[in-house]
């Protein structure tokens, strides 16, 4: 088995708990479940579904970045929304990190939870190759 790395930047969320940020394993990279965190204060943003998934995605991208890739790299991505009625509002903005013209977007899930971590409206992670 290759050896685990860990991964951690100042420009998302620090882990809580007993987790990190990001695995690297060979060519792969494994995030936690990332949150609309504030990383400088540690608070939910202010807000709603679209301004949820762009600090979702800010806090993904830094990590992605620390770890040498970025949206580019993303193989699969599973989303966790508190209302599946937020989808297309979610997609729209999920669409302008992982599909803008020209990329193939990764394969993606997308599920209705019940709660999420700090009564969050949406949660993303991810699976890319580094």
């Amino acid at each position: 088995m290759s050896a685990k790395t860990v991964i951690a930047t100042s420009g998302a969320p620090t882990a809580i708990g007993p987790y990190c940020q990001a695995i690297k394993v060979g060519n792969f990279l494994f995030t936690s479940g990332q949150i609309a965190l504030d990383p400088a204060s540690g608070q939910v943003i202010a807000g709603g579904i679209a301004e949820q998934t762009t600090r979702v995605l800010e806090n993904l991208k830094a990590v992605l970045e620390e770890a040498g890739t970025s949206f580019a790299g993303v193989i699969k991505t599973l989303v966790f929304l508190k209302d599946m009625n937020d989808f297309a509002a979610m997609n729209e903005v999920y669409a302008r990190y992982f599909a803008p013209e020209g990329v193939t977007p990764p394969a993606r899930s997308t599920v209705e939870v019940a709660r999420l971590p700090k009564d969050v409206l949406v949660e993303i992670e991810l699976v890319a190759a580094v």
